[in-house]
């Protein structure tokens, strides 16, 4: 090769490596096209995560796959340039999304939103189809920019608690974050920041009743939320899968199969009559219970049936028939809750991960559960992750704020994005009962992990209430962060008689 076609060869090369596209772009037009990683991983020369890492911005091309994955994405730029964007009427901006007298956005027949063209089945006062509120981002105007004051650090939820009875400790080592997913949770803060000004400003400055138009749209809200994680993620799911008849409701009124282990404990040695002695016992609130629950293991396809322990396995999940080993310690909540009635019951992966880990040699506190039949898929315990990161980051920045808005608006977010997952008329875009029973029993396997980690520290468990309430004696906060922040834990407010400090008789003590 001459010396002018070797220049030419490098500038060429330059040129390229000037116009290298966003991860996000890199993705679209490898999918636009239709091809695999796998096939691009072999055209390139590098593996299949190799080309997800560019195309999710971990990292970046490198020599000497860098110059014909560049040649590939100039190509398919060609061939597949970006979708234009609509000129959208200044007049279509300001459009109301109609409501009804609850505050609730009303829904009609889907069809394509008049200001951004993506299908909603929401509709605007005149009746034309318009995404709920600020949610909607037409694509000629600018998306929000991050607050002056950027998120408060988000807190990782504890992992390990659904399958060890004690919670695990948060690295003190921060995650490595791609650019890329910094930029959209930015730009998915400035939605829930919108969302909160743009109803406080049809109210008028009217603090309630810009809470109740927020709690009000919460579900349509928290959906597009969760589809925006979603864009760029790395599984497939099924909203709608045929489930079996154990996760079907009878009628509208009674439940389906599935024993969540609700913990509701009281400790037998305590007692608020005829005391021996008094006890100083603290009620102890937990914080975003149900958002630290969105980290657990969801099977992300159809669910299938197996017979003995064939479903049960690390990367699996679903729901299990099993006939638990019998329960022998009153000093401490059964993982099961307060279940009365014997023999095989239905139960979640979360929990059947909960009593395998107490029935192991570092516990050993019952037997090992008998599993009988099992509905499962393969799973991944990361598929709500970004969406509960996104929560964390938005409450604890509104806790930082002292924004009550935002922090209520947040609450009804997560914790309506799991009840209405399952049957419910309240979310038609799903149905996934499996889901709902799975974030609930992990909620209540965290629950009882707080418990244990207590008894083990040396601490008496006198309660165990819901999701979020934990009644100790001794000092706690050797054992528990205090705070308002996920995974932290608070003294109870309130004026009851378990609100705070209070005594009680133990009996026998």
């Amino acid at each position: 090769m001459n010396e002018a076609n070797s220049v030419e060869a490098l500038l060429e090369e330059a040129r390229l490596v000037a116009a290298m596209p966003p991860p996000e772009e890199r993705l679209r037009l490898r999918e636009a096209a239709g091809f695999s990683r796998a096939h691009f991983a072999a055209t390139v020369g590098v593996g299949r995560q190799t080309i997800a890492n560019w195309e999710t911005g971990v990292s970046d091309p490198t020599p000497p796959a860098r110059y014909p994955y560049l040649r590939i994405l100039k190509g398919l730029a060609d061939i597949y340039p970006p979708p234009a964007a609509p000129v959208v009427p200044a007049a279509l901006l300001g459009l109301e999304t109609l409501r009804g007298p609850d505050g609730r956005a009303i829904e009609g027949d889907p069809g394509p939103c008049v200001r951004c063209g993506v299908e909603t089945t929401y509709q605007s006062t005149d009746g034309r189809p318009l995404h709920s509120g600020a949610l909607c981002q037409p694509a000629t105007t600018t998306p929000a920019p991050p607050a002056a004051v950027p998120p408060a650090p988000v807190p990782a939820a504890p992992a390990a608690a659904a399958v060890s009875p004690v919670p695990a400790r948060v690295p003190t080592r921060p995650q490595r974050r791609s650019k890329s997913a910094e930029r959209a949770e930015a730009d998915l803060m400035g939605l829930i920041r919108g969302a909160v000004e743009h109803e406080a400003e049809r109210a008028g400055g009217d603090e309630d009743a810009t809470l109740k138009a927020l709690i009000g749209r919460a579900i349509p809200d928290v959906m597009h939320l969760f589809n925006e994680t979603r864009a760029t993620a790395r599984y497939e799911y099924t909203a709608y899968p045929a489930l079996p008849d154990i996760l079907h409701k009878p009628s509208k009124k009674d439940p389906d199969q599935i024993w969540e282990a609700r913990p509701v404990y009281n400790n037998p040695a305590y007692s608020m009559r005829a005391p021996e002695r008094d006890i100083k016992v603290t009620a102890l609130d937990v914080n975003a219970a149900y958002l630290s629950a969105l980290k657990v293991w969801l099977p992300i396809g159809k669910l299938e049936h197996t017979t003995g322990p064939d479903g049960v396995g690390p990367k699996r999940s679903g729901v299990h028939l099993i006939t638990p080993a019998p329960w022998t310690h009153p000093h401490l909540p059964d993982p099961l809750g307060d279940r009365d009635t014997p023999g095989a019951l239905w139960i979640t992966d979360a929990t059947l991960r909960l009593l395998l880990r107490l029935s192991g040699p570092k516990w050993g506190l019952t037997g090992a559960p008998t599993v009988h039949e099992s509905w499962t898929s393969g799973a991944t315990e990361n598929f709500l992750d970004a969406l509960r990161k996104l929560l964390v980051a938005a409450r604890s920045e509104a806790i930082a704020a002292g924004d009550r808005l935002t922090l209520e608006y947040v609450k009804a977010m997560y914790s309506k994005f799991v009840s209405t997952m399952g049957e419910s008329v309240h979310n038609r875009e799903m149905v996934r009962p499996d889901w709902m029973h799975l974030i609930h029993s992990q909620a209540y396997a965290l629950h009882c992990g707080r418990a244990y980690k207590a008894h083990q520290a040396g601490l008496d468990v006198v309660a165990l209430k819901h999701t979020d309430e934990l009644h100790v004696t001794g000092d706690w906060r050797q054992v528990f962060t205090e705070g308002r922040g996920v995974s932290e834990l608070k003294v109870k407010q309130g004026d009851g008689k378990n609100a705070g400090e209070y005594l009680v008789g133990k009996v026998g003590g």
